[in-house]
């Protein structure tokens, strides 16, 4: 499984004291579950050679979301997954851009948790 361990190193603390993270490798990445859901995850674009961070936003957010610099339809089958975008670097290479996204992400994970 490909995926860039650097950009797992600076999902890790922003996770910490979340909730229960735990790391499971999937989807040809690693998938970081918070409270037993899935949250974020990180792959490796074999088609454009990139780094992917995968955010699960629910479908709410997702059509403004999916406007923000770098972020595309999460698409594994040819059928886009409504609720779940894949951000490129140019969406996640900054902090605060990163920052952005694992705040998203655990907006949402907050909201299945309830």
């Amino acid at each position: 499984m490909a995926y860039s361990e650097y950009l797992a190193e600076r999902v890790r603390p922003r996770l910490k004291g979340k909730g229960l993270v735990e790391e499971k490798k999937m989807m040809g990445g690693l998938t970081f579950m918070v409270n037993g859901k899935m949250c974020l995850g990180i792959m490796f674009d074999k088609k454009t050679e990139e780094d992917k961070l995968m955010v699960r936003v629910g479908k709410l957010n997702y059509e403004k979301l999916l406007h923000k610099p770098g972020s595309t339809p999460m698409d594994f089958t040819g059928k886009p997954l409504r609720g779940f975008l894949f951000i490129g670097p140019d969406g996640f290479d900054h902090e605060d851009d990163l920052d952005f996204w694992v705040v998203k992400a655990l907006e949402f994970n907050k909201l299945l948790n309830t």
